[in-house]
């Protein structure tokens, strides 16, 4: 391969970082972070303002991931469609995508919910108490489950990066191309 994706590889990785990343710390942190504030009524609101300052960041970061990912699929669809296995992780790498993009639209969505409460008596960011209205309650416990599947869904991209790059060594694009047109062979015979 002797032409080179540095601008587009590195959307893609940085976009892809800064989402995972932002994801876990936002879990960790600023739901974490909400529960040590003493006024159980102030508590929503500094989740929410930490994640409305996250918010814009993010949006650029998985703008990136995606612009860079689209670049990448454009520069090596001739080795997706051409070397034994880059397709199959290429359509699970798009359904992983499609997956932590909802996850991610839908956490949005719940997190405006939460905005609309601000002052209502929660334990956490993601955490009510019994006295938490039900409406409320329902969107922190979904947004719990959410906060936690959008690191695991972006990490599983990592991991699918990672196949991707140890799938362009030359020793695995060499056997990978070979091994298509023998699978086409066999499939005639």
């Amino acid at each position: 391969m002797t032409e080179r994706n540095t601008v587009v590889r590195s959307l893609h990785d940085l976009g892809l970082a800064a989402w995972f990343g932002g994801s876990l710390a936002g879990a960790v942190g600023f739901n974490g972070a909400a529960a040590d504030v003493p006024d159980e009524k102030l508590r929503l609101t500094v989740a929410n303002s930490a994640w409305a300052r996250w918010t814009p960041v993010n949006l650029v970061a998985v703008g990136a991931h995606l612009v860079g990912g689209a670049g990448l699929l454009l520069a090596n669809r001739e080795r997706v469609a051409g070397q034994k296995g880059v397709g199959t992780s290429t359509i699970a790498k798009l359904a992983l995508t499609g997956a932590a993009l909802g996850v991610t639209a839908y956490s949005r969505a719940l997190g405006k919910k939460l905005e609309q409460a601000d002052g209502e008596p929660v334990r956490g960011g993601t955490d009510p108490l019994p006295t938490t209205s039900p409406e409320v309650a329902k969107a922190q416990q979904q947004l719990k489950v959410c906060q936690w599947l959008i690191p695991a869904l972006t990490g599983g991209l990592e991991v699918l990066t990672a196949l991707h790059g140890e799938q362009q060594r030359p020793n695995q694009q060499a056997s990978g191309i070979l091994a298509k047109p023998a699978q086409l062979l066999d499939s005639l015979t």
